[in-house]
């Protein structure tokens, strides 16, 4: 478990490095951190950060920029929500322009 927990930990650190108004996917996020195939494991840390401050959950989708993580929301539409409060359109549950407020941490933090 203590290997999950720093795992974890360095999903958060990445996490909190998304700029308002755009996101990432789970699978970037693994990649970022050489564990490619671990993009699940991502989501379960997004999971698990909702007790924790400033670790922006919603800013993180699926690869195809859809909200798979909103039921782990306090309510469903909150991600959503949080999201165009942020300038991101959504509609039907995936976000528009995905590619242009797409945050690859590959990229951006070479």
């Amino acid at each position: 478990m203590a290997e999950n927990k720093d795992f974890f930990d360095q999903v958060y650190q990445v996490a909190r490095l998304i700029p308002k108004g755009r996101v990432t996917s789970y699978g970037a996020i693994a990649k970022y951190l050489g564990a490619a195939k671990s993009s699940r494991i991502v989501g379960y840390a997004m999971n698990s950060s909702f007790s924790l401050k400033n670790v922006p959950a919603h800013r993180v989708v699926n690869r195809n920029g859809l909200l798979t993580g909103k039921m782990h929301f306090e309510n469903p539409d909150k991600m959503q929500q949080l999201l165009e409060a942020e300038g991101i359109k959504v509609k039907d549950d995936k976000i528009q322009d995905f590619k242009s407020v797409f945050w690859d941490p590959m990229i951006e933090l070479l």
